[in-house]
């Protein structure tokens, strides 16, 4: 097994990974193929430019785009330049994208062109384009340069060819010299996610903590050289950077980054590039065993599957193993305070264990579930490396999960059996998971309130067969107000990420809140048809 103390930093695996896997195939998209000598070359050239550009240890650098070989090159150039880097959500609306740029003090964004029928840049423009600054979007007086990751970048903003070509000045020696400066107990990344407050905070994580999780991750996972990996978790959440780019790069497998899931799109990949690895949600495998024309495809070099995050059916794991031949599916539980690994099953785990736990701490960590007696069901904490340094420039918010002897209070609700094997029965905060991405009810609160004809609101998951939960909101209108759900949904669309948008509104004359005031959500869920 190697060790993080190896390479020491990001730029250090990224380094090796080039030497040691020199001419096997690094990243496949489309018609580019590149080797892991290339891809090496091609960090050195991105992280010229960052050091060119007065990026400097410990500057943040963010990255706004889908998952593509120009996002694995650009993070990685800007992290081997001694930058942290800050991943923006890419269902992020403008204002969301503003506001996490604002408060993680961006200097660079790199950002994609047109994705999914949306102009980032002009998204950008309306949230951030007024202010007192004199960068390129003055409302983000700290973002000095915007860096658009095609051909043709509006005035003020510069293209990827631009940008790489203002690195050529500074030489392969210099780069290798920042490179070298970059500590293990430096932070990688600040990953930002959604807080129960409805203000997104920044998990603060080292390149010693990134680097140790994840070879722990491949070994328990079995990845290994000359795996063929389609990455189909976005590279802005921990499941698809860290244990998709930084996991490949451990053990030099191959890396096929796929930007949106369609599922025809999978069966397609995984036939065309021989695919053997394909993490990713429940629903993402459930979709594609429930494909129509799934036999038309060959899907025979599949063999590890890493899922979790959601129930994951018994069913699910068998049909995995009986139908499509793979040799190993997994389950997992992490969250971004944990460098996104808390546990995980182990190769040879019975399919029962599989499908209705998320396995064992992980090795150089602990976990214990907060319960009045053994067996049942109370907060999941964690102690190890894992846990993240605390929430970016958030003291108040890191000491209310942070505990003084170093636990981590995650907000979950678990059970720990016997052998250790924890199952996630609840969550604290009344998160629900939408097709993979978390969901908060308290910010999509929030945002709904702001609608001029809302007086009162309440959001709960409910079940979806499609994407496991989605949101419904409970709404009490403002009086004389003629507010109808359609009017609501499209007004949420136009303003919050697609999966936080309700699929369901239920006008009612006042909401059943308790002594304090607090609304009983366990009563909606009863009237929803769930349990409380």
């Amino acid at each position: 097994m190697h060790g993080d103390a190896e390479w020491g930093s990001i730029p250090g695996l990224v380094r090796a990974a080039a030497e040691r896997y020199a001419d096997a195939e690094a990243v496949v998209e489309g018609r580019t193929r590149i080797s892991y000598v290339e891809l090496g070359a091609r960090v050195e050239r991105a992280a010229a430019a960052c050091v060119a550009n007065g990026v400097g240890l410990g500057d943040r650098v963010a990255i706004w785009a889908p998952n593509t070989l120009d996002w694995i090159v650009s993070a990685l150039g800007a992290v081997s330049a001694g930058a942290v880097l800050v991943p923006l959500n890419t269902r992020f609306k403008g204002a969301e994208a503003a506001d996490v740029l604002r408060r993680s003090g961006a200097r660079l964004l790199f950002v994609t062109g047109t994705f999914l029928g949306t102009s980032y840049v002009a998204s950008l423009r309306r949230a951030a384009g007024e202010g007192a600054g004199s960068g390129p979007l003055p409302g983000l007086p700290a973002l000095e340069q915007v860096v658009v990751l095609s051909d043709d970048a509006p005035a003020d903003f510069r293209t990827w060819k631009d940008f790489l070509a203002s690195g050529e000045g500074v030489g392969e020696a210099e780069v290798r010299t920042r490179a070298d400066s970059v500590a293990p107990a430096m932070p990688s990344d600040i990953i930002f996610t959604s807080g129960t407050t409805g203000r997104p905070k920044g998990a603060v994580i080292t390149h010693a903590q990134t680097l140790r999780a994840y070879e722990i991750w491949s070994d328990l996972a079995g990845l290994r050289t000359g795996d063929r990996y389609l990455i189909v978790n976005p590279f802005f959440h921990t499941f698809g950077y860290k244990a998709g780019v930084i996991a490949c790069l451990t053990r030099g497998a191959t890396m096929i980054p796929q930007p949106v899931f369609d599922v025809a799109t999978v069966l397609a990949n995984i036939a065309a590039e021989r695919i053997s690895v394909l993490p990713g949600p429940p629903t993402l495998h459930q979709s594609l065993l429930d494909h129509a024309s799934r036999d038309a495809y060959d899907l025979s070099a599949l063999r590890l599957v890493v899922t979790g995050a959601a129930v994951v059916p018994l069913r699910l794991v068998e049909r995995l193993k009986g139908e499509l031949g793979v040799d190993t599916v997994l389950t997992a539980y992490g969250l971004s305070e944990a460098s996104g690994i808390v546990t995980m099953c182990r190769r040879g785990d019975d399919p029962s264990v599989i499908a209705s736990t998320s396995g064992r701490a992980i090795p150089g960590t602990e976990v214990r579930v907060a319960a009045a007696t053994p067996g049942t069901p109370g907060e999941v904490l964690v102690r190890g490396f894992n846990v993240m340094r605390g929430y970016y420039e958030d003291k108040a918010a890191t000491a209310e999960v942070l505990t003084p002897d170093g636990w981590l209070r995650t907000g979950d609700v678990g059970v720990l059996d016997d052998a250790g094997n924890l199952r996630i029965t609840d969550r604290l905060k009344d998160m629900f998971i939408v097709g993979g991405f978390n969901a908060y009810p308290a910010e999509i609160e929030q945002l709904l309130a702001l609608h001029p004809d809302v007086a009162d609101i309440a959001v709960i998951g409910i079940p979806d067969t499609r994407l496991g939960e989605v949101a419904k909101a409970f709404v009490v209108r403002r009086k004389n107000a003629v507010l109808t759900s359609d009017d609501l949904i499209a007004w949420a669309r136009r303003e919050m990420a697609n999966y936080k948008v309700p699929r369901v509104v239920e006008f009612v004359a006042e909401l059943p809140r308790n002594a304090s005031g607090k609304v009983v959500k366990g009563k909606l869920r009863g009237r929803a048809g769930r349990q409380p």
